[in-house]
């Protein structure tokens, strides 16, 4: 709907203004102003209303029809001031045409109509609405499944045709095509795009799957439980689509001023219509002193004053790496709360990393991460990804390993310098029998209580070290909490995480709320029940389960690298990912609405010291507005809100270093 009414206001914009050059020419206030004349000829004097009626029937009438839902509603706004003002004009104009006057509004109204399709063509550019989120998360589901048959044959037939009771079968690297339960077969599961727990999960047989979720390496046979409408992911679609709904329509600023201003003008005309004909009684001076307030009461800088600021906004927002999807919440920002930040993946990098590890007497710490890399150096498991970075990222050199091989279920072995060693969980070191040294358990203890997976390292059967492993908390994460704390917003968190694992994270941010231990209906409803207490409320996320929470927050925030169904129910997208733009964002809003405030001032103030004068209230000392003049007045004030505007690319939206932190990278201004 935007793009449509986008490409019909750009498209009546350049088409209306083409047209206004003739009656801009063959103005004779124009032409005695600037000091130029152009040629006459036979019917020269039909060129102003001529082309006057064509700009008004073909680029004045989408703002009348406009103005039809506000009268119907009793709510007169911008659509209907400007119709008022542009009827009038149009009106008055052509009378003058067969009943001669001392002067027209011909050049007025086709600059008024043209600065007001300029005005909402750049309004409606600046707007991308929040859209196909539903059918985002609907591409999650495979088209097509493997159902078993009686004889133990596979035919593959549309997920739409799977039935309650069906056993299917899912490949490795397969998409679960329906919520079901594990009949055979053991994998690990990628849940992290329906629970945001980044850990694949391990699923035996009588363990639940989730159609959507992404299998692993192993092989499963998953018996049918749900489908359809019946399904996890049909129910998150249900809740983003009622949280779409459920978003109260607001009313721009500059919407509500002009709805005043509507009130004003004709309040003004009605007195200005009787002072007059009791002073010099009912003749065309009258119509004329009225038709001027009504005209000059037309918002030209009105029209413009918020549309500039969001066209700035949005242009200054995306070079500091934020994509603003909505106007509204963009606003709203300014006001918020508290805001709710998804764990995995927004808080944390999403991915496991080694965060602390302890060694035997002897041995190195970077010795044995060198020892471990070699290991782990044909794996591609999540573990043996996080030892390899994290020995890269010492610069550690790893030894040749040979003879690799995985023991499913408990680490991976291969030999090294001729020692045989093994990396892997508890359950290796229960098959080799090897016993953990004092500090090494005081040292895995630890872990287990901050809710870190710990990992070990045997040689030649003597276990040398241990690894601590855990979803790396992100750097900016302990800035953005701070900086937050400092604009005296509320910092909560979100996750579907154990309360160990989320109170440990908590802990070592500084955050003030936490909710663990959450599915993705819950989600929704901890947003409502901060918003419940009075809060404004923004949300952060970067997974299907956020979606929901995304949509019912009163700003929802995405980080660009999450899914395409965060990103698409989300009203503002952090497109280099980084969670510290989420405080630009509040020190952007909060300078954008100063500036609209400033611009709604400069561009109703020019109505509120014009209409009086339009009016004739200093008549009596000789003091009267023409129509030339309060043309003039109007110009100024639109160029007055258009510098106005422009000064919101000087805002700061670096943030400062904070003792937690480390120093702030630079915003970028709008080019």
């Amino acid at each position: 709907m935007h793009e449509g009414h986008e490409q019909m206001f750009r498209r009546r914009f350049f088409v209306s203004t083409l047209l206004s050059i003739p009656v801009l020419l063959y103005s004779e206030m124009l032409q005695e102003w600037l000091g130029f004349s152009v040629p006459t000829f036979p019917g020269s004097e039909w060129i102003n209303p001529i082309f006057a009626v064509i700009v008004f029937a073909y680029g004045g009438i989408p703002f009348l029809q406009m103005a039809v839902p506000e009268l119907k509603d009793r709510a007169p706004g911008m659509m209907t001031l400007i119709s008022m003002a542009i009827s009038v004009a149009f009106i008055y104009s052509l009378a003058s045409v067969v009943f001669p006057t001392q002067s027209a509004f011909f050049w007025e109204l086709v600059t008024l109509i043209d600065i007001m399709l300029l005005g909402h063509w750049i309004e409606m550019r600046s707007v991308r609405r929040a859209s196909s989120a539903v059918d985002e998360l609907a591409k999650l589901m495979p088209d097509t499944a493997e159902r078993l048959t009686d004889d133990g044959e596979t035919e593959e037939v549309p997920v739409s045709e799977l039935s309650e009771g069906d056993l299917v079968l899912v490949r490795p690297g397969a998409s679960v095509p329906a919520d079901g339960v594990v009949e055979e077969g053991d994998s690990d599961v990628n849940e992290s795009m329906i629970t945001g727990e980044s850990k694949p999960v391990s699923k035996d047989p009588g363990d639940e799957v989730i159609g959507g979720t992404i299998n692993g390496d192993g092989s499963l046979r998953v018996r049918v439980g749900a489908t359809g409408e019946e399904t996890t992911l049909a129910g998150i679609m249900r809740l983003v689509e009622e949280a779409q709904q459920s978003k109260s329509k607001t009313q721009v600023l500059a919407d509500r001023a002009a709805g005043w201003l509507f009130y004003v003008a004709l309040g003004a005309a009605v007195v200005t219509a009787i002072a007059w004909t009791v002073a010099v009684s009912f003749d065309a001076t009258v119509i004329e002193r009225v038709v001027t307030v009504l005209v000059i009461a037309c918002p030209h800088a009105l029209g413009l004053a918020i549309p500039l600021v969001v066209a700035i906004n949005t242009s200054l927002a995306a070079r500091n790496g934020m994509l603003v999807r909505d106007r509204i919440a963009m606003e709203d920002a300014r006001k918020l709360d508290a805001i709710i930040f998804d764990k995995t993946g927004t808080l944390t990098e999403g991915e496991h990393g080694v965060v602390d590890m302890a060694t035997v007497d002897g041995v190195d710490k970077d010795d044995a991460l060198a020892l471990a890399a070699a290991v782990e150096s044909d794996s591609e498991h999540m573990i043996a990804r996080a030892i390899r970075e994290a020995a890269d990222e010492r610069d550690l050199s790893a030894p040749d390993a040979s003879g690799f091989e995985a023991i499913k279920g408990r680490g991976v072995r291969a030999n090294i310098d001729g020692s045989e060693v093994y990396v892997g969980g508890p359950n290796l070191l229960s098959q080799l029998d090897s016993e953990i040294p004092n500090h090494l358990q005081h040292f895995a203890d630890k872990a287990g209580q901050n809710a870190q997976t710990v990992v070990y390292l045997v040689r030649d059967g003597e276990l040398i070290a241990a690894f601590a492993m855990a979803d790396v908390i992100r750097e900016e994460s302990f800035r953005v909490v701070d900086a937050l704390h400092d604009l005296g917003i509320e910092v909560a968190m979100l996750t579907g995480d154990s309360q160990d694992v989320a109170n440990a994270v908590a802990d070592e941010l500084g955050i003030d709320t936490v909710f663990a231990e959450v599915l993705p209906e819950d989600k929704d409803e901890k947003v409502q029940e901060l918003q419940d207490q009075g809060k404004l409320v923004g949300m952060v996320g970067d997974g299907v389960n956020d979606a929901p929470a995304l949509t019912r927050a009163d700003v929802g925030i995405a980080i660009g690298s999450g899914t395409d169904v965060a990103v698409q129910s989300a009203d503002v997208i952090l497109v280099q990912n980084n969670p510290m733009d989420v405080v630009r964002l509040v020190k952007l809003s909060k300078a954008s609405y100063r500036k609209m405030q400033e611009n709604i001032v400069w561009a109703a103030g020019y109505n509120i010291f014009a209409i009086p004068l339009a009016a004739g209230v200093l008549a009596p000392i000789g003091i009267l507005l023409s129509p030339a003049v309060g043309a003039l007045l109007m110009s100024l004030s639109t160029v007055i809100v258009a510098i106005n505007a422009q000064l919101l690319r000087r805002v700061d939206l670096s943030i400062p270093e904070l003792p937690s932190g480390t120093p702030a990278t630079e915003a970028q201004p709008v080019d």
